[in-house]
């Protein structure tokens, strides 16, 4: 079988053991993108929005002086 000598079940079962996992995770990956996208277009119609979003501030000065030794 494909040449693979006395181990083949082996390595055929162990790729695939791998490609199942690769799949499994790419769909978990997929179901939660879905899920955080309808959080956050739930949490941005109820008025919630990304501090990425938000007017920066600008930046505070400092109030620390120093006096020379």
């Amino acid at each position: 079988m494909l040449g693979l000598g006395p181990h083949a079940s082996f390595i055929i079962a162990a790729y695939a053991v791998a490609f199942a996992a690769l799949g499994v995770l790419t769909v978990a990956t997929l179901v939660d993108d879905r899920r955080q996208r309808r959080l956050l277009a739930d949490l941005e119609r109820r008025g919630i929005t990304r501090r990425s979003a938000a007017k920066p501030r600008p930046a505070a000065t400092s109030t620390v002086t120093r006096t020379a030794s």
